[in-house]
């Protein structure tokens, strides 16, 4: 069946207008609680996580639900202390700190959706006199709605769902109404605000702010020729890679090219490093993991350069592991 080979993948629209982090733009101790490391984190025992799962918790749970009751509007309004959801989402956000599901894009737009999700079902349900018998086929479709919502957008977050579900079932959360939305986003802000500085005592958090892929149209220094990249800028220029065809055969690389994005005049010209072989030297800074097309698929690394092939993506922690090892071979 056709249908099941059918695929959207909102990053491809989405991912060329996100920024790259600007850790360079940030002291180092700022982007340490950012999530941001010069080197990948050690290896811990089950203990230590343990221990700091349990005190962020138990600081984010009272945060919010002592920010809840002192805001005038919220209770006015009669808001509960806090929506249940928010006990499932401190697990994940504490303890598997690593999982793609607790990860910022995931934790907020995901509880944003879902809450929206919920609201909209609810008032809509609402519009008839039977509101508290199709209630519970309410709870359903929100929860549902708000699942296939977030796995279109890639903010997938299992609380969420219950978020959903709740501003169908609860009373007290169906009274809320849409100002359930802002009390949500008050609460996923409060959690990831006390998520980067208990999570980054000891560990990393987050893994990525938006994605786990390397955002290479945004590093005016990175070095790419994957299919289906972003559009590039105007001021970008290319040059081709020349090699000797021994080097060819040796890698068992054919037809390769690569893209240098930026860059200094020499590099954009495409002048030789002076080793003989045609071939342009990366310069000092230069990112040097390129795409190239291969005989057959490999990892070729070599002095100051790193080829893999094109339908190979690297997260940003893989590519500084590659360009170290490029760098050390002398």
């Amino acid at each position: 069946m056709r249908y099941r080979t059918w695929n959207l993948d909102i990053d491809r629209f989405l991912l060329p207008l996100v920024p790259s982090p600007p850790w360079h733009l940030l002291p180092y101790p700022v982007a340490h609680f950012l999530g941001h490391r010069k080197t990948t984190p050690r290896e811990t025992g089950n203990l230590m996580p343990i221990f700091w799962a349990f005190v962020g918790i138990l600081c984010s749970l009272l945060v919010i639900e002592a920010v809840t009751i002192r805001v005038p509007l919220f209770e006015a309004r009669a808001v509960p202390m806090i929506v249940g959801s928010f006990g499932a989402a401190a697990v994940l956000e504490f303890y598997a700190i690593e999982s793609p599901l607790a990860q910022p894009r995931n934790a907020i737009v995901g509880q944003a959706i879902a809450t929206v999700a919920g609201v909209a079902v609810a008032k809509l349900f609402q519009l008839s006199s039977r509101f508290d018998d199709l209630r519970w086929v309410g709870g359903a479709l929100a929860c549902a709605s708000a699942t296939a919502l977030m796995g279109l957008t890639k903010t997938v977050h299992p609380p969420a769902g219950a978020t959903a579900l709740l501003a169908v079932v609860d009373n007290n959360l169906v009274a809320v109404g849409w100002l359930l939305v802002p009390v949500m986003l008050l609460g996923c802000a409060l959690m990831l605000a006390i998520a980067l500085l208990v999570n980054n005592l000891e560990r990393r958090f987050p893994m990525y702010w938006w994605t786990p892929l390397d955002l290479p149209h945004k590093d005016p220094a990175f070095v790419s020729d994957a299919k289906g990249e972003a559009p590039k800028p105007q001021h970008q220029q290319r040059w081709r890679l020349r090699r000797r065809a021994g080097d060819d055969e040796e890698a068992g690389v054919v037809d390769e090219e690569k893209t240098v994005v930026g860059g200094s005049s020499s590099q954009q010209t495409g002048e030789s490093d002076g080793d003989g072989d045609g071939a342009t030297a990366p310069k000092q800074g230069q990112r040097t993991v390129a795409h190239g097309r291969h005989a057959q698929a490999q990892v070729v690394i070599r002095r100051g350069q790193v080829i893999v092939p094109e339908h190979l993506i690297l997260t940003q922690d893989e590519v500084q592991l590659l360009e170290s090892m490029s760098h050390r071979i002398s």
